[in-house]
């Protein structure tokens, strides 16, 4: 009988493993892959698909996104590989907005056409001229965040520049009601004050609100884009912008860029979130449409326990990098920052911080350091020089940390 009950056990074991063999042929190719790999302790022994970093890269820089945050770790992929970055032309800090993107608004796009690999200075977005500075396979992304804590950033970072911020006492009262301070005469100064990030991707930002319309615009920006990253989870995207491109994960590492301190952030009351919903609701629509693909995409490429384990890699290494880098480990409010070669743009109610690095870092670190932490117009002044030798200096009225 116990010989019995063993055969017995033995024949239900194999036809249990055969309708688990079942149920997972119901399964995609990509599902069994990743509940092996999570279930082995091992990795694998076959290398997986190989894949080729894309170096043909356009990003829309929108506006208090943490985009400058995002241009400093294409700066520095572009340099690590001697890619070309397609520049502002002259003077000009940005690639002509806000007026609708050129061609030509491009540093010597006369002479090298098509020929650059990266696009991520200010744009207003306009494919067609995009198109003949950017080669065909160019991977095309850009970023959103959510509107409530977008427009109060902007309140404070514009609040000199758009009329409606200026003529309010606070974020709070302008929200109240918007239209007393924002008029249509002054929509072009005003920008930043509604609908800012529609505003980005080349659309009319004091647009009506209908369904057809937004459905139109939602539809044409995925076909102009091949991922749209959301702010509100940097690490998250920075995970799922490494595996779409194939970079590293070296290559995602970043320090926080043009962040303000937090004694300039201004409570929104719980009527004033639900305000910027109505009054921002183009953009209030596209960040929530792009946060859903967002996170399907996630589930579909990378999946959550992997996105889990990578994001905790990244903030180790920066964590790793900052302790070797910074003099305080974080940021510093601008009268703090010794070194004026790196200190940050500043603008309106801002506090805009920047950071110190250590004395008795050796060359090699330094200059990784340096890169780490370098604000967006010094960075685009240093390419520029690099790239454009014989032209004239884009004049910043401050020395570059790694030439002074």
């Amino acid at each position: 009988s116990r010989r019995l009950i063993i055969c017995s056990l033995f024949l239900g074991l194999i036809l249990l493993s055969g309708l688990f063999h079942m149920k997972d042929k119901d399964y995609g190719h990509e599902d069994q892959t990743v509940t092996l790999l999570q279930t082995l302790k091992q990795p694998l022994q076959t290398s997986p698909t190989p894949c080729h970093a894309k170096t043909n890269v356009m990003f829309l820089k929108t506006h208090k996104t943490a985009s400058s945050t995002m241009l400093n770790i294409m700066f520095r992929f572009a340099e690590r590989y001697n890619l070309t970055v397609a520049l502002p032309a002259g003077q000009l800090f940005h690639l002509g907005y806000p007026s609708n993107f050129m061609a030509h608004f491009v540093e010597d796009f006369e002479t090298i056409g098509q020929n650059y690999n990266i696009m991520c200075n200010h744009l207003r977005f306009n494919p067609s001229e995009v198109h003949k500075v950017m080669a065909p396979n160019t991977f095309y992304f850009s970023i959103l965040r959510n509107p409530i804590p977008l427009l109060e950033s902007s309140y404070i970072y514009y609040k000199n520049e758009a009329p409606a911020f200026r003529s309010s006492k606070d974020v709070n009262e302008y929200l109240v009601s918007p239209t007393r301070y924002y008029h249509p005469g002054d929509h072009r100064q005003n920008i930043y004050a509604r609908n800012i990030m529609w505003f980005d991707f080349g659309y009319d930002n004091n647009a009506e609100d209908n369904t057809n319309y937004t459905q139109a615009v939602l539809k044409e920006i995925e076909e102009n884009f091949h991922l749209i990253l959301i702010a509100d989870y940097f690490d998250e995207s920075m995970i799922l912008l490494k595996h779409t491109l194939c970079w590293d994960l070296d290559d995602m590492i970043y320090f926080k860029l043009n962040s303000r301190s937090q004694d300039t952030v201004q409570t929104l009351t719980v009527e004033s979130e639900e305000r910027i919903k109505a009054w921002c609701s183009l953009d209030w629509k596209l960040y929530l449409h792009f946060n859903q693909s967002f996170w399907r995409r996630i589930e579909e490429t990378v999946g959550l326990e992997v996105l889990e384990k990578e994001v905790d890699q990244l903030r180790t290494r920066q964590k790793e990098l900052m302790e070797t880098c910074l003099l305080e480990q974080e940021a510093v409010g601008k009268g703090h920052i010794r070194n004026k070669a790196l200190q940050p743009y500043q603008s309106g109610a801002a506090n805009i911080l920047g950071y110190n690095l250590k004395q008795d870092l050796d060359k090699r670190t330094l200059r990784t350091c340096q890169k780490m932490v370098v604000p967006e117009l010094q960075y685009t002044s240093y390419l520029y020089t690099v790239q454009h030798p014989h032209k004239r200096r884009k004049q910043l009225g401050l020395p570059l940390p790694w030439t002074s």
